[in-house]
């Protein structure tokens, strides 16, 4: 089989999987995980028939696939891919750029330019920031914590890029006490130790609370939070970004999923004073729904960004807004093209058709499920519905039940010492039909 009939033949596997998305199992079911021991074979000495390769791939992986790409999926904050986004995604795999700069890739780099400047017009961000696409909110977050840090430092007279830590002024980091794990595996991966972090606290909706904001000052680097991610609720920037920039600290936005708040006038006052920040990281993979992995990373001073992620070469040298010089990736692939493709498509009512529906469906399970007597923990002023039964033990049963039935899908977590359970509402694919099924099967199960 030569590469155009192969890559016919994977783009047919592609429909029929998508074109059955909804008759999957969300989760699958055991004998499908089973069967994926179909796959622990030695490696072949001659090697084996690519068609043959790409059959296997789909016979057995297929229905072993957790369905995130389908409508009945509320886990993770994970929203299906955009047709358009999965379509240019696949034509710039054909392309294969090596996207690290222009050199590299000049319609990759002048979409990526172009999928930068929409982003900080839909997001309403400071417009000369500078803009990286990276892996993930992890990877963008240590991008943007990394400057921050070279930025902080320079201020104080010390060159990070050539004398690196030892002797340096220390650096402070305060985040919330409710703060995502990636915040914390950037910080410790830039050596900032677990016990060395300052937690703020929080008041009951996972915000901190200015009035118990730890001492700030030119050493310091502030993360805030757009969008907890079992509450969905906001830091209340307007008091805390003006007091930590009067003392002189970095603030930086953690908004994997949060900052797409403002694409919307109706849910952008939950985002009130945020372009006062320093930085920001946010998903495209969740909200914005275009593929893995995709994850941005603004920065209000390019030069910062640029400096701390430097990567120029004897033989590879590029511009400050290359895509090299923004993001820990030097050969990297073009993330930044499924985004643009998205913007382009849905253009600014369309992101923000997408975010007043999830919240309005959102609010309707909240509602609905009080009515059923579940005990909503949160003020459901985003995409996330936490969720409890009266007991424990029922919480956790529920959750075991409702995953087991392969027709939705939710995550545990655990809230104030007690197990839980969270509902996202994210993807393009849910419609109300879907959202009504998800409550039918909730109230099947809480008797």
């Amino acid at each position: 089989m030569d590469e155009i009939e192969l890559a016919k033949d994977a783009d047919a596997r592609a429909h029929n999987y998508l074109e059955k998305i909804e008759e999957r199992r969300v989760f699958p079911a055991e004998a499908d995980i089973y069967a994926l021991d179909g796959f622990i074979e030695p490696i072949s000495q001659k090697g084996r028939p690519a068609k043959e390769t790409l059959a296997l791939m789909d016979r057995l992986g297929s229905p072993a696939t957790v369905a995130s790409n389908g409508p009945n999926y509320f886990g993770f904050v994970i929203g299906a891919t955009l047709p358009v986004s999965a379509a240019a995604e696949r034509l710039a795999l054909a392309w294969d750029q090596c996207a690290s700069s222009f050199d590299g890739g000049p319609s990759a780099a002048v979409l990526e330019q172009q999928a930068a400047e929409w982003l900080l017009d839909i997001l309403d961000l400071p417009r000369h920031s500078a803009v990286g696409f990276g892996t993930s909110a992890t990877a963008c977050g240590l991008a943007c914590l990394s400057a921050a840090r070279s930025s902080l430092l320079a201020s104080l007279g010390w060159d990070f890029e050539n004398d690196g830590l030892i002797g340096a002024p220390e650096i402070r980091v305060v985040i919330p006490d409710t703060a995502h794990i990636t915040v914390k595996k950037a910080l410790r991966i830039l050596g900032f130790g677990l016990k060395r972090i300052i937690y703020a606290p929080t008041d009951e909706y996972g915000r901190i609370d200015p009035e118990q904001l730890p001492v700030m000052d030119e050493r310091t680097i502030l993360c805030l939070q757009a969008g907890e991610v079992n509450t969905g609720e906001f830091d209340p920037f307007d008091g805390i970004i003006p007091m930590a920039k009067n003392a002189g600290a970095w603030v930086h936005i953690d908004g994997a999923f949060g900052l797409w708040a403002r694409a919307s006038e109706n849910s952008k006052y939950l985002t009130s004073g945020i372009d006062g920040a320093d930085s920001w990281t946010t998903d495209g993979h969740k909200w914005l729904n275009t593929p893995y992995d995709g994850a941005i990373a603004i920065c209000r001073d390019k030069d910062a960004l640029a400096r701390a992620m430097n990567s120029d070469a004897a033989y590879s040298t590029a511009s400050a807004s290359a895509q090299k010089n923004l993001s820990l990736e030097f050969s990297r692939r073009a993330r930044g093209i499924p985004i643009w493709a998205a913007l382009r498509t849905l253009g600014k009512d369309g992101v923000a058709d997408m975010i007043d529906q999830h919240i309005r469906q959102a609010k309707y399970v909240a509602l609905e499920l009080q009515n059923l007597g579940y005990d909503v923990l949160n003020r459901v002023v985003l995409n996330q519905v936490l969720v409890r039964a009266d007991k424990d033990e029922i919480t956790q049963s529920i959750i075991e039940a409702a995953q087991s039935t392969g027709r939705v899908w939710f995550g545990a977590t655990v809230w104030q010492n007690r197990p839980a359970f969270r509902i996202s509402l994210s993807s393009w694919r849910t419609k109300d039909a879907h959202v009504e099924q998800l409550v039918k099967v909730l109230a099947e199960l809480y008797h």
